[in-house]
C-alpha cells in the first residue's frame, strides 16, 4: 500500500481484514486449513511468476529431484504458505497455557530452555519455515522473555492490529527502523531476541553456503554474537505431518555458544554459515514448509557478477567449515544463473 494512502482505503482495508478474520474464526481451524490448502493450489497455478521462482529455487537446491517430484513440492510450498496465514489467526484461541501440551510437542529443546530460563541474552534464529509467527507466539507461552525483529506493515490500523495478536501473550516487536538502542537495551535485560536469519543482504552481505549455493545473509546476528559472546539458538516451528489439524513442533537445530566461535579463523563467517546450515537442515526435514517463492539467492558475490574465479580469501572461508566437502565446494564454485524476478 502506498505510504501516502487516504484515510478512506486504510479504513476500507482494515474493515475488510477484520471481518474476513471474523469470519473465519468463527469456523472449524481443520476446515479452514483443508480450504487454504485448495487455495493455495490456485495460487499455484494463475501466480506464474511465483511459480516460477519457487521452481528454479527448488531445482537448482535438490538437483537430485525429479521435475514432477519439483513441481509437487513447489505445489504444496503455496498450499503452506495459506495455510500459515491461516494458523496466524486462529493462534489467540487455539494456543494457550492451559491448551499448548494437546497441541505442541516439543523436540531436543533441552539446551536452549536452560539458555532462555539463566536471565541471560540469547540470539534466536529461524528461516521462512513452518510457521515463524507461532514460534515465537509459542515460546511467549511457554514463558520465555522474547523479542523479535519485524517490518511493520504499511497500513497503520493493521499493523496495530496485527502487532496486539503476535504480543498478547508476552512476546515483544521491535520494529526495524530505529531498532538498534532497543536490541541493546533488550540484551541488556538478559532476554531473548529473535531474527529471521535467511532474507537476502543484498550484494554487500556475507555470502555463505547454503543448498549448495552461496547465499547473501545479514553479517548483523553474527557481530551481535561476537561483540557480546551470546548463544545463538536455531529452531523452528512447524506443522506435524501426521496429524490432522491444528498441532506443531517446537524444535532446536543446534545451539551454537561462544567456545565454538573462539578458535575459527574468521569467527563472523564460521558462525553465519553455521547457522544457515542449522536452517538448511530444518528445511530438508520438511521442504514442503518453506517459502521457496521468495527471492534467497537474488544477489549473487562480486567474483560470480564479473566472471571470476572464488576470491582466495573465500575459498579459505569456505574450505575451514568443518562439514565442508570437495563435493559441496565443487557446487559452490560453479557460478548461480540468475533467479527467476
Amino acid at each position: 500500500m502506498a505510504r501516502n494512502a487516504s484515510a478512506i482505503t486504510i479504513w476500507s482495508q482494515y474493515l475488510a481484514a477484520r471481518l474476513t478474520v471474523m469470519g473465519l474464526t468463527s469456523l472449524d481451524v481443520e476446515l479452514n486449513l483443508r480450504v487454504a490448502a485448495q487455495l493455495g493450489r490456485l495460487l499455484y497455478r494463475i501466480d506464474k511468476r511465483h511459480r516460477e521462482r519457487a521452481i528454479q529455487a527448488i531445482a537448482q537446491s535438490m538437483p537430485e529431484l525429479a521435475a514432477v517430484q519439483v513441481q509437487s513440492l513447489a505445489q504444496r510450498s503455496f498450499e503452506h504458505f495459506v495455510q500459515l496465514l491461516i494458523e496466524v489467526i486462529h493462534m489467540p484461541r487455539l494456543l494457550n497455557a492451559d491448551t499448548w501440551p494437546k497441541r505442541v510437542k516439543l523436540t531436543n529443546l533441552g539446551r536452549a530452555i536452560h539458555l532462555l530460563n539463566d536471565q541471560k541474552p540469547v540470539l534466536l534464529v529461524t528461516g521462512h519455515l513452518g510457521n515463524w509467527e507461532v514460534l515465537g507466539y509459542l515460546l511467549a507461552v511457554l514463558g520465555c522473555r522474547i523479542h523479535a525483529i519485524a517490518r511493520p506493515i504499511d497500513n497503520p490500523l493493521i499493523n496495530r492490529w496485527l502487532l496486539s495478536i503476535r504480543e498478547s501473550k508476552g512476546m515483544r516487536i521491535i520494529t526495524k527502523w530505529n531498532a538498534l538502542n532497543r536490541i541493546h537495551e533488550v540484551l541488556d535485560h538478559g532476554d531473548a531476541l529473535g531474527f529471521i536469519a535467511d532474507q537476502n543482504a543484498g550484494n554487500r552481505g556475507l555470502f555463505v553456503p547454503f543448498f549448495g549455493q552461496l547465499a547473501s545473509t545479514y553479517k548483523s546476528i553474527g557481530l551481535l554474537a561476537l561483540q557480546r559472546e551470546i548463544p545463538v539458538v536455531c529452531g523452528w516451528a512447524r506443522r506435524c505431518r501426521d496429524e490432522q489439524g491444528f498441532t506443531w513442533e517446537l524444535g532446536v537445530m543446534d545451539v551454537i555458544s561462544a567456545e565454538d566461535w573462539a578458535d575459527r579463523p574468521d569467527p563472523l563467517y564460521y558462525l553465519t554459515a553455521r547457522f544457515m546450515r542449522a536452517i538448511e537442515m530444518m528445511v530438508r526435514q520438511c521442504p514442503e514448509q518453506y517459502l521457496w517463492m521468495h527471492r534467497r539467492w537474488k544477489s549473487r558475490p562480486r567474483h560470480e557478477r564479473s566472471g571470476s574465479p572464488i576470491p582466495p580469501r573465500l575459498r579459505r572461508n569456505l574450505e575451514s567449515l568443518p562439514w565442508m566437502d570437495q563435493t559441496l565446494m565443487d557446487r559452490l564454485a560453479r557460478p548461480r544463473r540468475a533467479q527467476t524476478p
